[in-house]
C-alpha cells in the first residue's frame, strides 16, 4: 500500500511548484510632507492694530510664517511683515499712527477722503515695496467695482496701490484707480482672505478675525453706522472663508470702537493672547517640539541638629 501512495504523493509534491505563485506588494510609507502656515489677516480699521499681537506671539513661539495675505487693515500688517519690518517697530508706528496719517479730508463725489497721504505712510513703514521684493510672499486683497468681484494681488508690481485700494472703505474713503477700474476695500467681498493664502502655497491657514463690536458700544456717527451695517453684512458670508481656514483666531477686542488708535498697545495684547492660545494646535502641525522647561532650582534643605 506504501508503493501505491508513492505517485500521488509525488503528484502532490510536484502540483505545488506548478501553481500561480501569489505576487508580493511592497508598501512604501510615504512620509507626509511638512506643512506650510500662511497667515490670512481680516479688516479692521484701527482695530487691525490686534494683527500685530499675533505676528509677536508667532515670533515669540518661533512659528515659522511662510505665507501672509491681508484686507484693509490686515493688508498694511501683511505687507509691513513680509517686507522685513520687525514686529516691534510695527508695533511702534502702529500705536502711533492716526487717521491723519494716512487720510486726508476731501470734497468728492465718490469719498470724503482721499488715501494719498497712505502712501507716504507706507513708504516709511515698509522695507520693500513690490511683490518680487517681499522676504515671504504676500498677497492683498481689494473689490472691483464694476464686477463686484475680488482682485488679487499677489506675483509682481507696486504693493502701494493694490494695499490702498484694499483700505478704501466705502464712503469714507474715495475708490482707487487701477486699469480703468475703480477698486474698494477687499472686505467687501471676502472679510478674510483665506483662500489667497492657499493660492500662495499655505497647506494649513490661520485666519486671524475681527469680531463685531460689542452690543453695547451703540453707533453715535454716521461712519460707525455704516461700519456696523457692513460687518452685520460680513458675518452672514462667513461660510466663503472660514471653509478655507485651518484654524480661526478671533482677538478679543469687541470692546474698542472702529476707530479707536488710542487703544493700540490693548489691541496688540488681544491678539497676542489670542494667539498664544492657538500656539499648542499650531505646533501639532508643524511638528515642532516646544522647548524644554528648565528645571527650578533645587532649594536648600534646612537640617536640624539633633544634638542635645
Amino acid at each position: 500500500m506504501e508503493t501505491r501512495g508513492a505517485p500521488s504523493r509525488f503528484r502532490a509534491f510536484l502540483s505545488r511548484f506548478s501553481r500561480p505563485q501569489t505576487a508580493v506588494r511592497t508598501v512604501l510609507t510615504v512620509p507626509e510632507p511638512p506643512a506650510k502656515l500662511g497667515l490670512a489677516l481680516g479688516g479692521g480699521f484701527a482695530r487691525g492694530l490686534a494683527h500685530i499681537g499675533v505676528l509677536q506671539a508667532f515670533q515669540r513661539e518661533n512659528i515659522p510664517v511662510e505665507f501672509v495675505s491681508g484686507v484693509s487693515a490686515g493688508a498694511i500688517v501683511a505687507a509691513a511683515y513680509a517686507s522685513g519690518t520687525d514686529v516691534e517697530e510695527i508695533a511702534r508706528i502702529g500705536c502711533a499712527m492716526r487717521f491723519t496719517d494716512v487720510a486726508r479730508w476731501s470734497i468728492c463725489r465718490l469719498g470724503l477722503a482721499g488715501s494719498d497721504r497712505m502712501a507716504i505712510f507706507l513708504k516709511r513703514l515698509l522695507k520693500k515695496y513690490t511683490f518680487e521684493e517681499m522676504k515671504i510672499p504676500l498677497g492683498v486683497l481689494a473689490t472691483d467695482l464694476s464686477t463686484g468681484q475680488p482682485v488679487l494681488f499677489r506675483d509682481k508690481g507696486d504693493v502701494i496701490l493694490p494695499i490702498r485700494a484694499s483700505c478704501s472703505y466705502p464712503g469714507l474713503f474715495q475708490p482707487i484707480r487701477h486699469e480703468d477700474h475703480l477698486l474698494v476695500d477687499g472686505a467687501i467681498t471676502v472679510e478674510v482672505p483665506a483662500i489667497l493664502t492657499r493660492k500662495l502655497g499655505a497647506t494649513r491657514v490661520v485666519s486671524v478675525c475681527l469680531p463685531m463690536q460689542a452690543p453695547t458700544i451703540m453707533p453715535h456717527n454716521m461712519f460707525q453706522v455704516v461700519n456696523r451695517c457692513f460687518q452685520i453684512l460680513q458675518r452672514r458670508n462667513e461660510d466663503s472663508w472660514r471653509q478655507h481656514s485651518d484654524l480661526v483666531i478671533t482677538p478679543d477686542v469687541a470692546g474698542v470702537e472702529w476707530d479707536g488708535f488710542k487703544s493700540g498697545r490693548e489691541l496688540i495684547e488681544a491678539g497676542d493672547k489670542a494667539a498664544t492660545a492657538m500656539i499648542p494646535e499650531i505646533r501639532e502641525w508643524l511638528k515642532i517640539v516646544p522647548p524644554e522647561i528648565e528645571p527650578a532650582p533645587a532649594k536648600p534643605v534646612e537640617v536640624q541638629s539633633l544634638a542635645g
